[in-house]
């Protein structure tokens, strides 16, 4: 663990250097991946630098043990040793999760589409619940979110919508969100006092850049409508929505939030590189749960993966077992202790692996 840190240490102040150069501006991309690596490895050497000096100190205890004479003075060295070697123990622990590899996609923006699954107007509703709670994530998170497309559900809510999220990480922290969202409780919309359950399934997927897929402009088909709220009311006198078909694959992206054709097209054509993306990792991926039956990272889209039970005001996640009594902070957009709770069972898992 000693010459894994140094060498660590050693790609940090070659980093230092080489991001201080503003030669390396000239090249965004090159600098952001700089920027990435130099970040990883500062909050690797957070703990790896009060490590090494530890690790220094219990050298020095142990040469006094062995090079010394003093009765009191070496009882005391080792009294110290003792201690150290626990301090050590703990940060070579917490090391350990640290040097798990990251996936790639994780540093990038996110796409996330939300969709009212069983339970009619109440999984509407439910939908835009879920969408409001991720907003308030991303608020508090400094993430910035753009809805790209949307349809509303007559009652309140959205049969669908989707949207981005712009930030350091977003993929990877919010990634763990994909799966079917169950909710319990008694709908708006019920007169007699019943509790319902309804379902909505959300998928989070890391937004493709344009040097990931190449769309060739021959194999689309765009077709422009007038917008539509709910109850199918147009809300625009203009032919601003946009419809593009990929005639490969037959995927179809509509965008209409925005009142310009143009930037609901580029819209679009965002959320279709990120879901041809998708498309052509689904394979792999597919292969490598095939061979990790992870409980958090699986990929498996049509799992419930939480329960929100309102009668009882608690939140269950289903693929770690944890159950929060604080159903209305997280409603709120307070999941923090979710999201983290999940990385720490991957990373416990992925450890697991590693060490066999």
């Amino acid at each position: 663990m000693k010459d894994k840190i140094l060498k660590l240490n050693e790609r940090l102040e070659k980093l230092n250097k080489e991001l201080s150069d503003p030669e390396i501006h000239n090249d965004q991309k090159r600098f952001k991946e700089l920027s990435r690596e130099h970040n990883e490895l500062s909050k690797i050497m957070e703990i790896g630098e009060p490590y090494l000096k530890v690790l220094n100190d219990y050298e020095g205890n142990k040469a006094i043990i062995d090079e010394n004479e003093d009765a009191e003075l070496v009882e005391l060295a080792r009294c110290e040793l003792t201690e150290l070697q626990e301090t050590i123990t703990d940060f070579e622990e917490k090391l350990r999760f640290l040097l798990i590899p990251t996936h790639p996609d994780d540093y990038k923006n996110a796409i996330i589409e939300i969709r009212a699954g069983t339970g009619g107007d109440e999984a509407g509703i439910f939908a835009g619940d879920l969408f409001r709670m991720y907003s308030r994530f991303c608020e508090n998170t400094k993430y910035k979110t753009d809805i790209m497309n949307s349809n509303h559900s007559e009652r309140g809510g959205f049969k669908e919508v989707v949207f981005s999220v712009e930030g350091a990480n977003a993929y990877g922290t919010l990634k763990y969100e994909s799966g079917v969202h169950r909710v319990q409780r008694v709908p708006e919309t019920e007169t007699q006092g019943r509790v319902h359950t309804s379902a909505v399934s959300v998928v989070v997927l890391p937004e493709a850049e344009e040097v990931d897929i190449e769309i060739d402009p021959n194999e689309l088909r765009v077709d422009v409508y007038r917008s539509s709220g709910p109850g199918g009311q147009s809300v625009n006198t203009t032919d601003s929505a946009v419809r593009i078909t990929h005639i490969p694959t037959g995927l179809v992206v509509s965008c209409q939030d925005e009142k310009s054709q143009l930037k609901n097209k580029n819209k679009a054509l965002k959320v279709l590189r990120t879901r041809l993306l998708d498309l052509a990792l689904s394979e792999h991926n597919s292969a490598i749960a095939a061979q990790r039956k992870s409980i958090v990272g699986t990929g498996d889209r049509s799992a419930k993966i939480r329960t929100y039970n309102f009668p009882q005001g608690r939140v269950t996640d289903h693929r770690i077992n944890l159950t929060l009594y604080k159903l209305d902070r997280i409603m709120e957009g307070d999941i923090q202790e979710l999201i983290e709770a999940l990385q720490l069972a991957e990373r416990a898992e992925l450890l697991e692996e590693i060490s066999k």
